[in-house]
């Protein structure tokens, strides 16, 4: 449980404004360091036979400009596909567009030969009622899971299904941090005690709603 909570906690946060094509955008960022070479952390995040382990089941034409599908979840377009160091994707749920909505890009940074630090960006036109009122943990809460995911699979961690994951006590109070978490990334802009206090408990309902 403590290991857990220092993975959430590792996490640098940061909530911003940004720019698509599709119009004006939001920016969540999360930002770390794991324990394992920069080649190691490339294949976690390139592998299609290694991100179903940490992730998601994918498919689809895997190469530069192809496009992938996420099980049950996002799919899109491979922008740009520089090994080690850079992975930008656009990121759909349904439809497409033809304006780039959302945009997901992926750092990678030696620190030294056995520490990589990662940066990733999730760029994205958000429907106003949606920010109003879950603000930016509607999707860091996933990427939190996402890079707690990625850190097991790095140390030879197994992990449950999703359905084990979201019944799982210690995995609950992860999302119950991370979702704290980006409040305080939100309060770093600006936003008033009451705005924040009110998207936390939005999100933190969404994400750990009462076991049945």
């Amino acid at each position: 449980m403590k290991d857990m909570l220092d993975e959430i906690t590792a996490v640098r946060r940061k909530v911003a404004d940004g720019t698509l094509p599709a119009g004006e955008a939001k920016v969540v960022a999360l930002s770390r360091t794991y324990d394992a070479p920069v080649e190691d952390v490339w294949d976690a995040v390139t592998n299609p036979e290694r991100i179903p382990r940490w992730f998601l089941p994918i498919s689809g034409d895997l190469r530069l400009g192809g496009t992938y599908q996420l099980e049950g979840n996002a799919g899109g377009e491979i922008r740009v596909c520089d090994s080690p160091r850079r992975l930008v994707v656009t990121w759909v749920m349904g439809e497409p567009t033809p304006e780039d909505t959302s945009l997901v890009e992926v750092r990678l940074e030696p620190v030294d030969e056995k520490t990589t630090r990662l940066d990733l960006e999730h760029t994205a036109v958000v429907p106003p009622e949606m920010w109003d009122q879950f603000g930016p943990g509607a999707t860091g809460v996933g990427w939190d899971l996402a890079l707690l995911g990625l850190w097991a699979n790095l140390n030879g961690i197994p992990i449950g299904s999703p359905e084990q994951m979201d019944k799982d006590p210690d995995v609950r109070a992860c999302m119950t941090a991370s979702s704290d978490a980006w409040g305080e990334a939100l309060a770093a802009t600006g936003a008033t005690p009451e705005d924040v206090t009110a998207k936390v408990t939005a999100t933190t309902a969404f994400y750990v709603p009462p076991l049945g």
